[in-house]
């Protein structure tokens, strides 16, 4: 089955840097556009980044010139680069695909950013 293991979340302050990085296995990785998305506390689930299997990316508005999704198919992982982070950023990130018309998640791994 399709699984999504995020990892590296957790707590910096404003200005600074964190790298996500999601690993799939049960997909044909290099086949799959994969996405990166995040939910605030009381929010809606919000897109962040999408990269395309032929590495065409895609960014939100609120994220452009600050983070940078990028793609290893050797190693079956999508990975978010997010620099000079803002308290604003502060929410779970979630790691994405389709298949079929089925969307599939990750855990999440939370991300917090202090003032």
């Amino acid at each position: 089955q399709v699984q999504l293991v995020e990892s590296g979340g957790g707590l910096v302050q404003a200005g600074g840097s964190l790298r996500l990085s999601c690993v799939a296995s049960g997909i044909v990785f290099s086949t799959f556009h994969m996405g990166w998305y995040r939910q605030a506390p009381g929010k809606e689930r919000e897109l962040v980044a999408t990269i395309s299997n032929g590495g065409i990316t895609n960014n939100a508005d609120s994220v452009k010139g600050r983070f940078t999704i990028s793609r290893d198919n050797a190693k079956n992982t999508v990975s978010l680069q997010m620099n000079s982070l803002k308290p604003e950023d502060t929410a779970v990130y979630y790691c994405n695909t389709n298949r079929l018309g089925q969307n599939y998640w990750g855990q999440g791994t939370q991300v917090t950013v202090s003032s």
